[in-house]
């Protein structure tokens, strides 16, 4: 496994953004936290939506949380969210690539860097 994509990433490839798809097909084997896959099945509006945010999902291995992810996570809201406003799916997404010290692919730094460091990876 070469990383995990934030939902920021498979939006981009949702919407047929070419260098996003490009980056994701030149990568190897990327997985998904649990919570990446619910947010992006939460963000469609209908069911063909849904069937191709589905379809995205199957080819991403889920990684599922530990109870000492969520502790970590806990810590983690408690200490970033009034100074970065850093949100729950953020630390818990974060959670599993701090313990497994795998990149976190997204393009969102704002969030994640003050969580993983140069783990929170732009793509591209």
């Amino acid at each position: 496994m070469n990383g995990l994509v934030d939902t920021t990433v498979l939006v981009d490839v949702l919407r047929g953004y070419s260098v996003g798809v490009e980056w994701v097909r030149r990568q190897g084997m990327l997985a998904i936290s649990p919570l990446v896959w619910m947010e992006l099945i939460d963000g469609v509006t209908n069911k063909k939506a849904q069937f191709e945010a589905y379809s995205l999902l199957s080819h991403y291995y889920v990684v599922f949380l530990t109870e000492a992810d969520i502790q970590w996570a806990m810590e983690k809201q408690l200490r970033y969210k009034l100074s970065h406003n850093v949100g729950i799916y953020d630390c818990l997404i974060a959670s599993v690539n701090y313990r497994l010290q795998l990149p976190l692919y997204t393009r969102n730094l704002k969030h994640f860097r003050p969580l993983l460091g140069e783990l929170a990876q732009q793509p591209y």
